[in-house]
């Protein structure tokens, strides 16, 4: 049976990930590797901890000492980032440490023990802006980030290629646009509106919320990753899109119909520096080469995510709460900050 050693599992993302491939690959074992910070929630994963597949190792990506403590494993899927662009305005510290430092530290890790294929989780941000007419970011676009949370992750990415172009190991690089469905941080646009809106609080809007996104249900980016993991070809990124560019405000406009709230609670906010306007992925390499194609429509997405957050209501009161935490302490007997 194959270990896959699944950084930054207990995020968003990555619990998902995790999710996924217990459910849909009887042949692997999965080792969630997270250091719990803020956005890392044991919550998310709820039910596959019972699985004896699954085994959670608390731990930082950035401590040699830490990966070199773990059991055999055989491949990498590398989720562990800092990834919230506001918090990287206010001090990008953390982004590099974790996001630039720490992948290196597992790339250094993966090549001491010959490990098999390290999947590196990017995202379009490194791309940089798009005006309203430019064609979507492919493979072949030039990296130009933008903010220092961009920049972590293209630096990240360069490491990654050198590892290969270097050592010659066998990576792989995903670069996905913006997600959204369960277990989101409610830090983030569409989860902090629906919270938002369930509270009859006002939906904070950047500039003149014209700025435009790619969207992509989670479920969807995690079979990719899990294809490319599976199937991509050594060396090579793959863009993942979702084929559903979106105007943030019509984001948040829809939200309000499906939460029965009115546009009275928008509220339009001064702008974040260095705002990118525009993000679109032409995702046609893993399409015709990998035979990847979404399941979910942004339209039944976003209308499912809303009725996961209203019935799981107690789960994002928690995390706003900070009553998460205590998860960490019920399960393994020892508080986060030990």
């Amino acid at each position: 049976m194959k270990r896959i050693l699944v950084t930054g599992g207990a995020g968003f993302i990555g619990s998902n990930y995790i999710r996924h491939v217990l459910a849909a690959v009887a042949d692997v074992s999965v080792v969630n590797f997270d250091a719990l910070t803020y956005a890392g929630n044991l919550e998310n994963l709820a039910g596959v901890d019972t699985d004896p597949r699954y085994q959670f190792v608390r731990g930082d990506i950035a401590d040699k000492a830490a990966l070199e403590a773990l059991g055999p494993v055989d491949e990498i899927v590398h989720f562990a980032a800092e990834s919230h662009v506001d918090r990287s305005i206010e001090d990008a510290g953390a982004f590099l440490r974790t996001n630039v430092t720490g992948t290196q530290t597992l790339l250094d890790f993966a090549r001491r023990r010959s490990l098999g294929r390290f999947v590196h989780v990017s995202t379009d941000e490194v791309y940089g802006t798009l005006g309203p007419e430019d064609p979507a970011f492919s493979e072949e676009t030039c990296i130009a980030p933008n903010s220092p949370y961009a920049a972590s992750k293209a630096a990240s990415d360069l490491l990654v290629r050198a590892a290969h172009h270097t050592h010659g190991m066998p990576v792989l690089t995903t670069r996905c646009s913006n997600n959204y469905g369960p277990f989101q941080f409610p830090e983030k646009l569409i989860p902090l509106m629906i919270a938002n809106a369930m509270e009859g609080k006002a939906l904070p809007v950047y500039g003149d919320g014209m700025n435009v996104r790619d969207w992509i249900h989670v479920e969807d980016h995690c079979r990719a990753v899990d294809l490319v993991r599976q199937k991509g070809r050594i060396g090579e990124v793959y863009n993942v899109g979702g084929r559903s560019e979106r105007a943030n405000i019509t984001v948040v406009e829809r939200i309000l119909e499906l939460t029965g709230r009115g546009r009275e609670l928008i509220r339009y906010v001064k702008d974040r520096p260095g705002h990118d306007r525009r993000y679109a992925i032409n995702d046609a390499k893993i399409r015709s080469e990998l035979g990847f194609t979404t399941l979910h429509s942004f339209e039944a997405g976003l209308a499912a995510t809303v009725q996961w957050y209203m019935t799981e209501r107690a789960w994002w009161e928690r995390v706003r709460s900070g009553a998460y935490r205590g998860y960490y302490e019920r399960m393994y007997g020892a508080r986060l900050g030990e």
